[in-house]
């Protein structure tokens, strides 16, 4: 049994759960692999794509899922997170949880004897940066000399991108003001990882030094859930990083954009890029799904 709390967690397997996702898209996959299993999707956090995905993901798969908020359970109001992940285990066969906390989805894994997936947290979002890879490589085909740049403030998922891209074999940079750059410990790994399959991680408030060759830019919202008190100083440091068509013009001729959505649209990008041309949103959007699907098949399908 394994856990997805992290990218790292997957780091031997990240190119064996992308080719089981392109394999269900394409309908490779036998029907119905998870007749009977169950999956708790616990959510502190609002969601669409998350929410949408997985539980159609298990319906699509022969399973079912079981949607828990923080009214529907107990660890709402105290229940540990211990006995909430031994109550579970003796009913479920998967827990998805969209947590506030890193810590609280670290804690759950360790306490429970079924998988733990990751559907978001304050530190990492690796189920958005499977999907986001997924969507890179139906684009251009492979990874190889390709080089993504995550604009703007660098949250949890520029952090899972940061751990995905260099397995694959990818370049990344990451163009943001001073002060909001991605979480040291994971940029540490990220670096280890580089050196080990020979790429590059820049970071730099400089647009022209992180868009230089880049193949995909990709940028999310200035204001988190859980970052509202901050949002009038967010604006202000991050409006220089704004995606229009000037930004786009740094990067590779051909070069993508892509955005995990929700988005604010004429904030964090303009409207013209989100629907121009060269977006994949709704690509990116959709591959959720069949990411999802990768993922529950892997943690969930029994040997």
């Amino acid at each position: 049994m394994g856990n997805l709390i992290s990218i790292c967690d997957i780091k031997d397997d990240v190119q064996d759960i992308l080719d089981l996702a392109i394999k269900i898209k394409a309908g490779e996959v036998e029907k119905s692999p998870l007749e009977g299993k169950t999956l708790a999707m616990i959510f502190q956090k609002s969601s669409t794509r998350t929410r949408v995905s997985f539980d159609v993901g298990m319906y699509q798969l022969g399973g079912r899922a079981i949607f828990l908020s923080s009214n529907d359970l107990q660890m709402g109001r105290g229940e540990p997170i211990y006995d909430t992940a031994k109550v579970l285990s003796r009913f479920v066969d998967g827990i998805m949880i969209r947590a506030v906390e890193h810590c609280d989805v670290v804690e759950l894994a360790q306490h429970s004897d079924v998988p733990v997936i990751s559907g978001l947290t304050n530190v990492e979002h690796p189920c958005q940066a499977l999907a986001d890879v997924l969507t890179i490589k139906e684009h251009f085909g492979t990874f190889e000399n390709k080089k993504i740049c995550f604009v703007g403030d660098g949250n949890n998922v520029c952090n899972s991108l940061l751990l995905i891209s260099p397995l694959l074999g990818m370049d990344m940079s990451i163009a943001c003001p001073k002060g909001y750059e991605p979480n040291e410990h994971v940029l540490r790994i990220a670096n280890e990882y580089a050196k080990e399959m020979n790429t590059k991680i820049t970071v730099s408030d400089d647009l022209n030094v992180a868009l230089d060759n880049v193949d995909v830019v990709y940028t999310d919202v200035w204001v988190s859930m859980g970052d509202e008190a901050e949002e009038l100083q967010r604006k202000a440091a991050l409006s220089p990083y704004q995606v229009d068509s000037d930004l786009m013009n740094l990067a590779n001729e051909g070069a993508i954009f892509m955005h995990c959505l929700p988005a604010v649209r004429d904030q964090e990008v303009t409207t013209a890029v989100i629907d121009g041309p060269n977006s994949v949103v709704f690509d990116q959007a959709e591959n959720r799904l069949h990411a999802q699907k990768a993922i529950l098949y892997y943690f969930l399908k029994d040997e």
